[in-house]
């Protein structure tokens, strides 16, 4: 069935949690920053599973010089020709920094594998490299974490339907999306077959329950929050200093610029 309008968070208590753990994260990139971690945080999942929402509100207050959004198009030709992790390695963190993978290294097990954009080769040989490269990224004291966001068939079906009515979100709908629907068998035999050869004790996945949006992002906020001994890092002490008298300067007569026209004006 679709989403159960009545049993959605309500959005009053929504968002003053949201907005108590958007306050936590910025302390956790403080704490990041001040112990030079390296945070990073995957996020997968069927299309329109919630991923991309709940990033925007991981991010959303975040210093983006030291969290960044990893969303990688597809790769190039000469990408194509490289060992497979290479160009997810280019993107991984600097000391202090948190990169927010939105889909990440995990193409390959999922939609390169079931569209068929790799070969069972290709697909077998990610399967026995990665726990090897994330054991690696862990023992190098990369700090990883991994969520999949589990939606129903029946709700990814209505958020479907509402993106193609959306003006807006139109631009979320793709031709692989829909094509997502008449494999949705397909697509769960793949993110099984990855979490056996992938969970792994070094690099968990957590799955979150996503056909509340709500809920979903506050419970994989919380937990990311709660899998750190971060601490609040004092912040330096700055004084406003008094404005300066004038000295004379006068501002050049309006008519000698362009303005904006106020558009606002005419609500």
């Amino acid at each position: 069935m679709a989403e159960d309008k009545a049993a959605t968070l309500p959005r009053k208590v929504y968002e003053k949690e949201l907005l108590r753990l958007q306050t936590e994260l910025v302390r956790l990139q403080e704490w990041v920053r001040a112990e030079g971690a390296r945070l990073v945080v995957i996020f997968e999942g069927r299309d329109a599973a919630g991923k991309g929402g709940t990033i925007k509100r991981v991010a959303e207050h975040l210093n983006p010089r030291l969290a960044r959004i990893a969303a990688l198009p597809k790769p190039t030709e000469r990408e194509r020709t490289q060992w497979y992790f290479q160009r997810y390695v280019e993107h991984l963190p600097a000391a202090g920094e948190i990169v927010l993978f939105d889909r990440s290294w995990y193409n390959r097990a999922g939609v390169e594998h079931v569209m068929g954009y790799c070969t069972k080769e290709e697909h077998q040989l990610f399967l026995r490299q990665c726990p090897i490269f994330e054991r690696m990224l862990v023992e190098d004291g990369i700090l990883l974490r991994k969520y999949w966001f589990s939606v129903s068939d029946a709700v990814q079906q209505e958020r479907f339907r509402r993106r193609l009515d959306d003006p807006v979100r139109r631009w979320k709908l793709s031709p692989m999306d829909l094509e997502s629907i008449t494999r949705w068998e397909a697509y769960s035999r793949a993110k099984d077959e990855m979490l056996v050869h992938t969970d792994i004790s070094e690099a968990p996945w957590y799955v979150v329950e996503s056909d509340d949006k709500r809920r979903a992002r506050l419970n994989m906020i919380a937990h990311l929050l709660g899998t750190f001994p971060y601490h609040e890092v004092p912040p330096p002490v700055l004084e406003l200093p008094e404005r300066p008298a004038s000295t004379g300067y006068q501002r050049p007569p309006r008519d000698l610029q362009t303005y904006v026209p106020d558009h606002a004006a005419s609500l």
